[in-house]
């Protein structure tokens, strides 16, 4: 997504600004508000599946929902002064190694979607990150407090079910892409 536009050629300069926050920009177009980030780059979220089938999960408190969320690892693009090019691929090798303390050996990108096109205007890119190797504690950044989990692949259903706190939705999609690139490589 180019800094004024985004892939339906819609451009930001269009849109009317309410109000501009340090991380998020709210905006008004044609009687829609929305919010975009100000990085104006998409997100990425990491499927990380170690060899022995366990998925690597995240959890951590989200001030906007008010509790505890489990969700795939994740994070922005071009978001470090000095580094705002960095490639999306660059982006989801370091929120991995931030927030789970894994590096990984082969990478695939599962496709690009919109988080909630309603509210907002980012998109995220999905990786599959395979072949993990643990080589940092993890945890995230000096901001972050996160919990890392590593539930069976075959269980994080129930796993998940069974928890206690509130899932991603971005969650279940980079599953559910992440099985269909896994199945057609041996179908």
């Amino acid at each position: 997504m180019s800094e004024e536009s985004n892939k339906n050629g819609d451009s930001i300069a269009q849109a009317t600004t309410l109000l501009a926050g340090r991380h998020v920009t709210l905006y008004s177009r044609n009687g829609w508000e929305f919010v975009s980030r100000n990085t104006h780059r998409p997100a990425v979220g990491i499927v990380a599946i170690t060899d022995d089938e366990r998925i690597v999960l995240v959890e951590q408190y989200r001030p906007p929902v008010g509790r505890r969320v489990v969700e795939l690892p994740a994070g922005l693009a071009g978001d470090i002064a000095g580094h705002e090019g960095e490639t999306l691929l660059l982006a989801a090798q370091r929120e991995l190694l931030e927030e789970t303390g894994y590096a990984a050996s082969r990478w695939t990108e599962l496709g690009v979607g919109y988080s909630s096109p309603g509210l907002t205007d980012e998109s995220i890119v999905l990786f599959l990150a395979e072949g993990l190797q643990r080589v940092e504690a993890g945890g995230g950044d000096g901001t972050e407090s996160i919990t890392i989990h590593e539930p069976s692949l075959a269980n994080v259903a129930e796993w998940l079910a069974t928890h206690g706190v509130a899932v991603d939705l971005k969650l279940w999609a980079g599953l559910f892409a992440a099985q269909e690139v896994r199945r057609a490589r041996v179908g």
